[in-house]
């Protein structure tokens, strides 16, 4: 009985102390951001925002910078892809801008594993708790009021991505950020096909093939009215705004070779017994050589192999 009580007494202490961590995150951020602000004409490299507070790799800095361009102030959003919230693009506004939020997320319990960390009183934060797909997309942003009037829409499934922007409305939100793999190079424009429950590691053993190329995602948000801006440090998430408030940013253009953001930072592939291997992402290509691929020029499925021939 005693150990039961003791076992209750240090989980509550170890959330407080969560909580309490989080907020000195939070209040350092703020004067980070507060000295950006000051600056906003001064930045004209995307990697001068990069800040970390709850996203995964200096995402947060960039959508302050872009909140801050394009006069936000309480952004309305929506998130696809956030596992338990605690790491993800959207939190940090949550949690300090009252915003109104939906994010979406086949992570088991996810409402209840949210609540133990976060303060869901401070906005009107919805949380669907579904695995998206490209056909289920749509009737669930209708359904929560959030398909029109969005300030940021954001995705990172490690899967269908591309197949899910493609049934958006054009001109969805002022800020699109979306994952890209970028494993597939700077000149392939390809995603993994369109398959129900896509599962990374069910693919392919890897866990290297998922997701589109970069090539792709610009080209498919330029046909909704989105301009390329640039990438995160890790080199995985892209960054667009729409064309009628890119002149409100100070940026420079992106390189139209797109060489430097698919130079990948990070290692995580698997062998075969799921054991992480670290190869070098040089490598990654022929790794999943045999990876069929959907191509998106031609509109066929072929062989990775095929196409860099």
């Amino acid at each position: 009985m005693f150990d039961i009580k003791n076992k209750i007494k240090s989980l509550i202490y170890k959330l407080k102390r969560t909580r309490e961590l989080d907020n000195q995150k939070i209040q350092i951020a703020k004067n980070f951001f507060f000295n950006l602000k000051l600056n906003l004409k001064n930045i004209n490299d995307i990697e001068q925002v990069f800040y970390k507070v709850f996203s995964q790799n200096g995402e947060d800095g960039i959508i302050q910078y872009l909140l801050y361009s394009l006069k936000i102030n309480t952004p309305k959003f929506v998130e696809i892809g956030t596992e338990d919230y605690r790491e993800s693009n959207t939190r940090y506004i949550y949690e300090t801008c009252s915003t109104d939020g939906l994010i979406i997320d086949g992570h088991k319990n996810l409402e209840k594993k949210i609540g133990r960390f976060l303060p869901l009183y401070k906005g009107n934060l919805r949380i669907i708790n579904k695995l998206i797909e490209s056909d289920s997309i749509i009737e669930i942003l209708k359904k929560n009021n959030f398909i029109k009037d969005l300030d940021i829409f954001s995705i990172d499934i490690d899967s269908i991505d591309y197949w899910v922007i493609k049934e958006l409305p054009d001109k969805i939100s002022k800020i699109f950020i979306a994952e890209y793999n970028p494993y597939f190079g700077p000149d392939l424009e390809i995603t993994v096909p369109n398959i129900k429950k896509f599962k990374r590691t069910n693919y392919h053993y890897s866990n290297l093939c998922w997701g589109s190329s970069l090539k792709a995602i610009i080209n498919i948000l330029k046909e909704k009215g989105f301009s390329f801006i640039g990438v995160n440090d890790l080199k995985n998430n892209a960054f667009f705004v729409l064309n009628e408030y890119l002149k409100l940013i100070s940026l420079n253009p992106p390189k139209e070779n797109l060489l430097e953001y698919t130079r990948a930072k990070y290692r995580e592939g698997r062998d075969i017994k799921g054991k992480l291997t670290y190869h070098s992402p040089d490598d990654v290509i022929n790794i999943i050589k045999d990876c069929e691929v959907f191509d998106l020029r031609d509109k066929q499925i072929k062989k990775i192999s095929k196409l860099l021939n």
